[in-house]
């Protein structure tokens, strides 16, 4: 047996013994979250840790090429599982040999930090982005780059690079704090900067990332606090695509573009998050802890949505305010223009799913007014029915002698209590009978 026989018959059986731990996974973790025992939380973790300790072990026997095909070759609703447990250090080398569609679903989940470096730096070499890790100051010195990428970066670095190029680089903690109309401008030396919102779609907190973009002797540098989805995917892109880009203004383009595809896929997840609350409510005995459930999916949505709106807004004013300056290639600004033309359908979506989320809150909340009016109108029964016996039983309390002859009869007391029955059955009988107890 040669060597390529003796590969394909490892892949296999690593690839069938990650199926059958996975399917053991998703099944047993199934079973203990449908059982009602004590402890239930504890026991569901640690079954589910077992198993996810068998998987990464079988994992990391694993070199990067095999790795690579078990990825493509498992099922769908597996890729995201096995995704978790491979080490970080090892994503981006599996990430460059799976094919594109496998890898944009990998990165763009949000769950792949990367490798945490504060800076890296790209240079254009034969069409391809070709990716360097900056570690100290000389290394910068006989690079060529076309962006400059700073991740987390702390004040040492950025003036260090800053001096290297000639430029200032701004705090990422302070670009918050700018007025929207000091967010686009260009310097009298001729450096371009945009501060841009890029969305970041976490399943605890999605929020907008502030990112700084400075255009400057035909380098992009771009300074943030986090690592993002979209620019994890167009470093891949770039390293993987010949031709992809071809200078700085390419590299900050291809991002935007990138992110308008980020918050179309954004898009989706709030619409089949919607789905799932809309069958919640169109249930017809929505409880009110249901009811409150509810309101939280819709209150995370909602919150999503305009993040979502926010983003693309911006990332229209940054794109605008390229064309607007004539900063772009011919060939550019029609890739700018494409860009809009995207964010323009975008707005109706966002706008359709405001008002699909007004809507659902709206039902919710009559539904939690339904429930409450069923328990006042139980009590607004019960006080008119007891109304007729407390008026009888006041009367009889009295107990003055004359018109009521009954008072000193023996059985005054059970007469009593038998009108008072009869006082509060009338009134029932004659509601019943309206349908007003219906």
């Amino acid at each position: 047996m040669n060597e390529s026989e003796q590969f394909k018959d490892g892949l296999r059986e690593s690839l069938k013994q990650i199926v059958h731990l996975v399917d053991k996974h998703k099944l047993v973790a199934g079973l203990v979250h449908k059982q009602i025992m004590q402890k239930h939380d504890l026991v569901e973790t640690l079954v589910q840790k077992q198993h996810l300790a068998e998987l990464k072990n079988i994992i990391s026997r694993l070199n990067v090429d095999e790795m690579a095909c078990v990825i493509e070759e498992i099922p769908s609703e597996y890729k995201l599982l096995v995704w978790e447990q491979v080490q970080s250090e090892r994503g981006d080398d599996i990430l460059e040999r799976v094919s594109d569609e496998i890898r944009e679903m990998l990165v763009g989940a949000g769950r792949y930090q990367g490798n945490k470096v504060m800076l890296n730096a790209f240079e254009l070499l034969d069409g391809k982005l070709r990716q360097i890790q900056v570690i100290q100051r000389d290394d910068l010195d006989n690079l060529k780059p076309i962006w400059v990428d700073l991740v987390g970066s702390n004040e040492d670095i950025r003036d260090w690079v800053g001096e290297h190029y000639q430029l200032e680089l701004p705090n990422p903690n302070e670009l918050t704090d700018l007025e929207t109309s000091a967010r686009f401008y260009v310097e009298d030396n001729g450096e371009i900067y945009l501060i841009s919102d890029f969305l970041l779609d976490m399943d605890d907190a999605p929020r907008n990332v502030p990112v700084a973009f400075i255009l400057h002797q035909d380098i992009l540098f771009s300074l943030r606090q986090e690592e993002l989805p979209v620019f994890r995917l167009q470093r891949l892109r770039g390293r993987t695509q010949p031709g992809y880009v071809s200078d700085a203004k390419d590299v900050l383009l291809s991002l935007y573009s990138a992110d308008t595809e980020y918050s179309a896929d954004a898009l989706e997840d709030v619409y089949a998050g919607l789905e799932a609350v809309s069958k919640e409510v169109l249930n017809s005995n929505m409880t009110d802890a249901n009811a409150a459930k509810t309101l939280a999916d819709i209150a995370a949505e909602e919150d999503l949505n305009g993040r979502i709106r926010r983003n693309v807004l911006d990332t229209r004013r940054a794109v605008s305010f390229l064309m607007r300056g004539k900063l772009l290639s011919e060939e550019q600004q029609e890739n700018a223009r494409q860009i809009l033309r995207d964010i323009e359908s975008l707005d109706g979506h966002t706008s359709f799913l405001f008002g699909k989320i007004n809507f659902l809150m709206d039902a919710t909340v009559g539904f939690i007014n339904i429930n409450q009016n069923k328990i006042i109108k139980i009590f607004s029964v019960a006080s008119v029915a007891l109304l007729p016996p407390t008026l009888i039983a006041s009367i009889y309390g009295m107990n003055f002698k004359g018109w009521f002859p009954e008072i000193n009869w023996q059985y005054g007391y059970i007469y009593a209590l038998v009108l008072m029955a009869v006082s509060v059955v009338i009134p029932f009988y004659y509601f019943r009978r309206k349908g007003w107890l219906n």
